[in-house]
């Protein structure tokens, strides 16, 4: 079954993940497990010239988006202009738990009105204390209620938080769901009757987790093949179709 990923890096992360893969491995990766398309970030801010060379060596396999972090303000504000009006990325990527900002900080607003300007949708790292938990990043869709927010991981390993990301999705019809690194298979079944049948996408955190991985948690959701495909292909089709250039 074709598959799109809500959510990929290139790149090198050191340290404790010691992890890597370059975009010749990453599309290797996607013919094998029949993924079309990838919304890539970069491993941080200060390299998304490496998704933009993805972009450039692949057409057509990858949505860029524009690794921001709003500590370094308004240098981070004009380098989405730059990448969404010139070289054609198609969202932003925020992560507050790795630049340690709360995710409803008052220093995310020039990046959300951004975001509301160029009409560009935001993918948000969740799951993580005290930065990045899914009560914030329900807050700050309720500030920003005109911008489509995609909560990564959709409250990840924590059972509070997957349970509080599904509770928050609900109440807030701008915030969407990508699975990746979340383990509880029958939380995707229950996104996609409770949340909304097009706002639950597949994504594989690569390369942290392997596509095989995330796939079998979709395809043992419990889900009708009809829904399955929602979840692998159709809903993030729908999705991205919005910021298409």
């Amino acid at each position: 079954m074709k598959k799109l990923d809500a959510h990929a890096h290139v790149g090198t992360f050191g340290g404790w993940a010691n992890v890597a893969i370059t975009a010749e491995e990453l599309v290797q990766q996607m013919d094998a497990c029949e993924i079309e398309k990838t919304v890539l970030c970069s491993t941080g801010s200060d390299d998304n010239f490496r998704t933009k060379e993805a972009m450039e060596a692949y057409p057509h396999r990858f949505w860029g988006l524009v690794y921001a972090n709003p500590l370094e303000g308004e240098k981070s504000v004009q380098e989405i202009y730059d990448l969404v009006q010139n070289e054609v990325f198609s969202g932003i990527k925020l992560n507050p738990l790795r630049h340690a900002y709360v995710a409803d900080a008052e220093c995310l607003d020039p990046i959300m009105e951004a975001a509301r300007e160029l009409h560009i949708p935001v993918f948000i790292h969740s799951g993580h204390a005290p930065y990045a938990l899914p009560w914030s990043i329900a807050l700050l869709a309720e500030r920003f209620p005109d911008v489509n927010i995609v909560m990564i991981h959709m409250g990840h390993g924590h059972g509070v938080y997957i349970d509080a990301a599904l509770k928050m999705a609900r109440r807030y019809s701008n915030l969407y769901l990508e699975m990746s690194g979340m383990p509880m298979n029958s939380k995707i079944k229950e996104a996609y009757e409770t949340v909304g049948s097009d706002r639950i996408f597949f994504g594989t955190d690569a390369p942290f987790h392997h596509p095989t991985i995330e796939m079998q948690k979709v395809i043992t959701s419990g889900l009708t093949e009809k829904e399955i495909e929602d979840v692998f292909y159709n809903n993030l089709q729908k999705f991205m179709a919005q910021y298409e250039k």
